[in-house]
């Protein structure tokens, strides 16, 4: 019984801190704050314990807490369970991180609540065992962020970032209902549990398959796909701690989806076949667009866009382990790198400036290329290739595209031997760890996700397209140096600066900075 309602227990507690807040909502609440760490410290060790039963018992699916079969329930399982620490950990971080980054700031106390109810949304969203619980925790997370992204109302770039996340949300709130509808129907429960059972049996026909569009489109929308991700980039308007938040399960929600109805898009292999399309143009476009923003905040919302759309790429994939794990290794660190990015600027500036940058020429490129490969294949045949599907062998051959970059730097005419080392000894460790925490991912997740079945003609394509796509950037990236200063390029880096205005038809489709007040 404890473990039904252990984990309600998490978010029960941001709700607590939520409402102490909002009863000091001004400046420098004088107990709120040290409140809301407390009980975010405490859904941290809700969160431990929660999993500490899992592995003890095992999965579960608790009762439903409410009437006439509507209301509240868990699925603790090995997602859930990743989940929950994930968010937990990270909001508390988060937590602390606000009571000094806003102490004195007029609405302090509001703030806090918000950030609360955000976190406690997400937690609901993660352990939910029912399809009503999973859309209302859904709808309310975004809810709640809305009032963070307008903290500073009278900011007009925060009003439009606002109004564009506002308008993505509800389009993709529509869709996760008509999901929704389409899954309730089709198997005749709201139940998470049984849905995921019948679907792996293959049940569920025409219903299902269109069930796993309408979820594709929410995916896309929530962790902000090309051509809806110009809200994420201007995000940096609001409060630095929101954009940690985020990653909180957030902006990468999209992805916990997919992975928790993994059963189910694999019913519709033409839908993961647009996910591999859409999820790996925008983390080509957006990692292009990202090496051209000055401003270090920017550069990270860009890089968190690219960074979703490789989820995107590997559920598209079907490799819904290695999702997960890039879920939880892209959170912690790019949470990380907006909270520090104040002292990281001050740092590199207190810094002496280095001396000239050792450019790699084309012999030092295919040199690093070949290197990376061969230490991949190496990694690979100990590891046992032979276990591995297609679509993971490609992934990883994918990532040792930026391995390859990062060697040839250090295999530059000019690179000292102690840079050449250090980067072959980064590149043999990013290669194990690829494979090591892949074998962890999947047992993990085992009995819990699917695993990623046979390529068929269409898939090979994508497979095949992917690394092509993958190799000739990173080829291009190692080498641009050698080209950046050709006026063609400048004239590039303009045009990639603005992310080939992509967002400013969006603005305007929106009315432009004429936006009326979102608050």
């Amino acid at each position: 019984m404890t473990i039904d309602i252990l984990p309600f227990a998490a978010p029960l507690a941001l709700l607590l801190s939520a409402a102490i807040a909002f009863l000091d909502p001004g400046r420098r609440p004088r107990i709120a704050g040290r409140v809301a760490e407390a009980l975010a410290l405490l859904a941290l060790a809700i969160a431990g314990a929660s999993t500490a039963l899992l592995f003890a018992h095992g999965a579960s699916d608790g009762i439903v807490i409410g009437m006439r079969g509507i209301g509240v329930s868990i699925r603790l399982d090995a997602i859930s369970a990743v989940m929950l620490l994930l968010v937990s950990f990270i909001g508390w971080v988060v937590v602390r991180y606000t009571a000094t980054y806003l102490d004195g700031e007029p609405r302090q106390g509001a703030f806090t609540g918000w950030l609360s109810l955000t976190l406690a949304a997400v937690l609901l969203l993660v352990i939910s065992g029912n399809l009503e619980q999973l859309v209302a925790a859904w709808i309310a997370t975004s809810l709640f962020l809305h009032r963070l992204l307008l903290f500073y109302p009278d900011r007009i770039a925060a009003k439009r970032a606002a109004a564009k996340k506002f308008v993505t949300a509800r389009i993709g709130d529509v869709a996760l209902i008509i999901a929704a509808v389409l899954l309730t129907s089709a198997y005749g429960t709201t139940e998470i549990a049984p849905i995921l059972s019948a679907a792996r049996a293959g049940m569920g026909g025409g219903l299902a398959v269109a069930a796993a569009g309408f979820l594709a489109i929410a995916a896309l929308l929530k962790s902000a796909q090309f051509p809806t991700h110009g809200w994420l980039t201007e995000v940096m308007e609001a409060p630095t701690p929101v954009s940690a938040l985020l990653h909180a399960g957030v902006i990468n929600a999209g992805g916990f989806l997919l992975v928790r109805f993994a059963d189910v898009m694999l019913l519709a292999p033409g839908i993961l076949a647009a996910l591999v399309l859409i999820g790996g143009f925008t983390a080509l476009f957006a990692g292009l667009v990202m090496l051209t923003q000055p401003a270090v905040k920017t550069s990270l919302a860009w890089s968190t866009v690219a960074q979703m759309g490789f989820m995107i790429l590997e559920c598209g994939l079907a490799l819904f382990p290695l999702a997960l794990l890039h879920i939880v290794a892209h959170s912690l660190y790019k949470a990380h790198s907006f909270l520090a990015s104040g002292g990281a600027v001050d740092l590199v500036a207190a810094n002496r400036r280095p001396g000239p940058v050792a450019v790699p020429k084309a012999g030092a490129v295919g040199r690093a290329f070949l290197l990376a490969l061969a230490i991949y294949v190496v990694v690979g045949v100990g590891f046992g290739f032979h276990h591995k599907s297609p679509q993971a062998i490609a992934l990883g051959g994918i990532l040792i595209f930026g391995v390859a970059y990062m060697l040839a730097q250090g295999l530059a005419d000019a690179a000292p031997w102690a840079l050449t080392r250090r980067t072959i000894v980064y590149a043999v460790a990013t290669s194990v760890s690829y494979f090591a925490l892949q074998v962890f991912a999947v047992w993990l997740t085992s009995g819990i996700l699917p695993a990623a079945p046979a390529p068929g003609p269409l898939q090979w394509a994508l497979i095949v397209l992917a690394v092509a796509s993958f190799g000739l950037v990173a080829v291009v990236q190692a080498m641009f140096p050698l080209w950046a200063y050709h006026p063609a390029a400048a004239g590039l880096r303009v045009h990639l600066s603005n992310g080939f205005y992509a967002n400013a038809v969006f603005d305007r489709l929106l009315g432009g900075w004429r936006l009326r007040d979102a608050s």
